[in-house]
């Protein structure tokens, strides 16, 4: 088998990984407020998802 990627190492970020990224930050947030509530944990991955989600919009629409 022969896998082929066109990935390059140029320095250009897709802006949709950011989204999926702050994806993920928001559902571990939900699991860990679910499993041990109000912690640093949680409010650190909060912060995550919302900084991922602003990178995002600054990327996508400037």
């Amino acid at each position: 088998m022969k896998y082929y990627l066109n990935m390059g190492i140029d320095g250009v970020i897709e802006p949709i990984y950011f989204l999926i990224t702050s994806f993920g930050f928001a559902i571990l947030s939900f699991i860990n407020y679910r499993k041990s509530g109000k912690t640093l944990e949680t409010i650190y991955l909060s912060i995550l998802t919302v900084f991922f989600i602003v990178c995002f919009i600054i990327l996508n629409f400037y």
